[in-house]
């Protein structure tokens, strides 16, 4: 039985890649976790395994309902990629460390690229529920507040003590998605992401100071996965599917079934844009 408070170490990483990989001869070379709402993209893989991630000693389990706490490796448009259907948040209760540990098995599996998505809501005011935004950079609140899953022992065999993140979504990566965007005729927005701890929504005050300080769309995830993923190496690329606008003056009040309807309706051109970026990698 793992200990769950014990922050992750090469050979716990290790052994749960190696079960995973003891299961298919896929190779993934891109990583993708599914946000809320957004898990229908892993349906259409051409599907290798499919394995529930509490079979997985030691994986965080997703409590949330439009994760579905899956695993599928499969080929998608010609590459080989490795799903998370699901994820799991420092809100459910998962140490920190902890949510950075499906990333570290995907890195092992060989994978170096990450494509997220999540549900996120719109705080700019031209932004409308069901739009897309391209993630051109992140504000780490919940890091700077010392929540990092970098905390602990510093893994040297997947990157520095203190890693850059000048660049923290690779910037050919987004071109490569403004371009399929064009092509497809998707509207694509753009703007900065910001992570909070959740689980409850933010009063009209925080969404007041979010603006503020510049921030595009709020959620409550996404950030301590990319920290890991850069960390590591991996490119990264990430989405918000807008699912309500923020209510600056409290007068709408936002419920989680909406961010799930908001998902549905995202979710197909959500996955012909992901498509497209991966016929382009």
């Amino acid at each position: 039985m793992m200990n769950q408070d014990q922050f992750p170490t090469i050979e716990e990483i290790d052994m749960l890649a190696n079960r995973i990989r003891g299961s298919t001869d896929l190779r993934p070379k891109v990583g993708m976790i599914l946000g809320s709402g957004l898990g229908e993209l892993a349906d259409s893989l051409e599907t290798s395994i499919s394995l529930p991630t509490d079979e997985l000693p030691g994986w965080p389990k997703s409590t949330v309902e439009g994760h579905a706490g899956r695993l599928l490796m499969g080929v998608l448009e010609g590459m080989p990629v490795c799903v998370l259907q699901g994820r799991v948040h420092y809100y459910e209760g998962h140490p920190m460390a902890r949510i950075g540990l499906p990333i570290r098995v995907l890195q092992r599996l060989g994978a170096d690229t990450l494509i997220v998505t999540n549900a996120a809501g719109g705080v700019n005011p031209s932004f409308e529920p069901g739009d897309i935004m391209l993630i051109i950079d992140h504000i780490n609140l919940i890091g700077m507040a010392g929540l990092s899953p970098l905390r602990g022992p510093n893994l040297e065999e997947f990157g520095p003590r203190f890693p850059d993140m000048s660049q923290a979504y690779d910037r050919q990566l987004q071109a490569l998605a403004r371009r399929v965007a064009a092509q497809e005729g998707l509207a694509l927005r753009e703007g900065i992401y910001i992570c909070l701890g959740g689980p409850a929504f933010e009063s009209p005050a925080d969404l007041r100071f979010l603006r503020m300080i510049g921030v595009d769309a709020v959620g409550m995830s996404t950030v301590p996965e990319i920290t890991v993923a850069r960390h590591g190496g991996m490119r990264t690329l990430g989405f918000s599917g807008i699912s309500n606008k923020a209510s600056l003056d409290g007068e709408k009040l936002t419920t989680h079934s909406e961010v799930l309807e908001a998902g549905k309706r995202i979710g197909p051109r959500l996955e012909r844009l992901i498509r497209g970026v991966l016929r382009g990698l």
